[in-house]
């Protein structure tokens, strides 16, 4: 008997020093999750959602699976802190309806002029002020986190093509498909402008956060934010324009 409360003994500090160990793990995902959200949300109950995550990682990683702990552990946190943040609806209607109209906007002046609007183009579009549109693009900026987020345990990065997707359901599922999404999606990103072009490539394959990028850019945190958000809703308007209604819908 005492020879197992030992075992058990040595087996809990095992199972706590692991956990204080990725703990800066889950900081560091509830952190990046949170710089997409509106104010507020609270980042200290992500951090919290996420140990959940971890914890739950923890007791049931097997390391025959072949995938590392840190790796498993990064996927459970991500779903715990999403799942949390669909069930609180932290995206109201209005906030969706506003990206829905700014794509529209983007869409209509492309047929127009046939090239990437301008934010003052976007703005006027939508009759509003310079100010009100970069308000706009602050309330949409986490739309469909979920979805952008929520990649399985063996993948690493971010997926862009996913962030696009308006409708889970609506991706497709045969890779001769995708390839023509991805040749669609560099078309679109080679006619943007530089700075938003600049943006998503650190933000997806340097896989920078947002403050990072400011400092390469040498432009402030939130307008940053705000021009990445339009990049999205840009890329979104030129695929749905351009993708069959019969594959997506």
């Amino acid at each position: 008997m005492q020879q197992y409360l030992e075992q058990a003994s040595a087996s809990a500090d095992e199972r706590e020093k692991t956990i204080l160990e990725h703990l800066p793990q889950v900081r560091l995902i509830a952190r990046r999750i949170h710089e997409r959200l509106p104010e507020s949300v609270s980042l200290d109950d992500l951090v919290s959602t996420g140990i959940v995550g971890l914890i739950s990682a923890i007791d049931n990683f097997d390391p025959e699976h072949n995938v590392k702990l840190k790796t498993y552990a990064e996927y459970k946190i991500r779903g715990a802190i999403l799942d949390s943040l669909r069930g609180l609806d932290w995206a109201p209607r209005q906030q969706r309806k506003k990206s829905k109209q700014i794509e529209a906007a983007i869409a209509a002046i492309e047929q127009r002029v046939h090239r990437a609007p301008t934010e003052e183009e976007i703005a006027r579009e939508l009759s509003l002020t310079m100010e009100e549109y970069r308000e706009w693009l602050v309330d949409v900026r986490g739309l469909n986190l979920g979805r952008l987020e929520g990649n399985s345990p063996d993948e690493e990065g971010r997926d862009l093509l996913r962030f696009i997707s308006n409708d889970e359901e609506s991706w497709p599922n045969r890779l001769l498909e995708r390839r023509e999404l991805e040749r669609l999606l560099a078309s679109a990103i080679e006619k943007m402008p530089n700075v938003e072009r600049t943006i998503l490539s650190l933000y997806y394959h340097k896989e920078l956060t947002l403050r990072e990028i400011a400092k390469v850019v040498r432009l402030h945190e939130s307008r940053v934010s705000q021009l990445k958000s339009q990049a999205i809703l840009r890329l979104r308007s030129y695929i749905e324009k351009r993708w069959p209604q019969t594959r997506g819908r």
